[in-house]
């Protein structure tokens, strides 16, 4: 298990439209020093919940340090796979953006993906789901420190604000929004996030394709022969008809 897998490093809400702002900056080739300066200035006067207005600087350089290591500073052991994701993301429109955001957080801090898991596990099972339930599952994995309450509500506050989850009438509880469709690419790049947010060295791809953790997502089937073909990072592995296994 390595460092990035065991930091809780989700300490602020992240909007998705920080994150296509971020996105569009390293498409425009600007070094992580500028793309770092623009967002200070950016970021100034945005609030957590969406609004506007004055803010400490210790606070929003949170998310921004966040946003950074997601898409400028990614760890060595995940730069193919960034590299694969800005090549794939250049061919798409903007509102096709969300798997690939999703799939780039959720590889840089494998917590965003243990927290989408415990949340699609719970919402398999019943309609709604609340910050407690999601939490304790977290405490139960994590341990009961406090940095896991905290970060785990940053990273469920931000499933809200990208319409993954809905408020409901009842304060801390959440309906699961509206599944987002990928293209086959798309949740090839999603499941290879997966393998990266996991500590495990290979992962059936049975599981992959009903993992949790993509709960907001619709996957299709994919077969091992395809994902392979399109995807040479990874390696399958054969037992039998049906029993695939995939690690990088």
């Amino acid at each position: 298990m390595s460092n990035r897998h065991k930091k809780i490093g989700i300490k602020h809400v992240i909007r998705l439209e920080w994150m296509d702002k971020t996105l569009d900056m390293v498409l425009a080739g600007m070094s992580t020093k500028e793309i770092r300066d623009e967002l200070n200035i950016y970021l100034a006067d945005k609030k957590q919940s969406g609004g506007t207005g004055e803010r400490g600087k210790k606070t929003y350089i949170i998310a921004i340090s966040i946003m950074i290591q997601t898409w400028c500073s990614s760890d060595k052991e995940i730069k193919l796979f960034r590299d694969a994701v800005l090549t794939y993301v250049k061919t798409i429109d903007i509102k096709e953006r969300i798997p690939l955001h999703w799939a780039m957080i959720s590889a840089s801090y494998p917590f965003w993906s243990e927290v989408a898991k415990h949340t699609g596990r719970l919402l398999n099972l019943q309609d709604k789901v609340t910050k407690k339930q999601i939490i304790q599952r977290l405490k139960e994995q994590y341990g009961d420190r406090p940095t896991i309450s905290r970060n785990a509500r940053y990273v469920i506050r931000s499933f809200v604000a990208w319409g993954i989850l809905k408020d409901t009438s009842v304060k801390g509880s959440y309906a699961q929004g509206g599944k987002i469709l990928t293209m086959q690419h798309q949740a090839l790049l999603l499941m290879e996030s997966l393998l990266l947010a996991s500590p495990k060295s290979s992962i059936p791809l049975k599981e992959l394709l009903n993992s949790p953790s993509l709960f907001p997502f619709q996957i299709e089937p994919i077969t091992g022969n395809y994902f392979q073909t399109k995807c040479p990072r990874i390696n399958i592995n054969q037992f039998g008809p049906g029993e695939e296994t995939i690690n990088l």
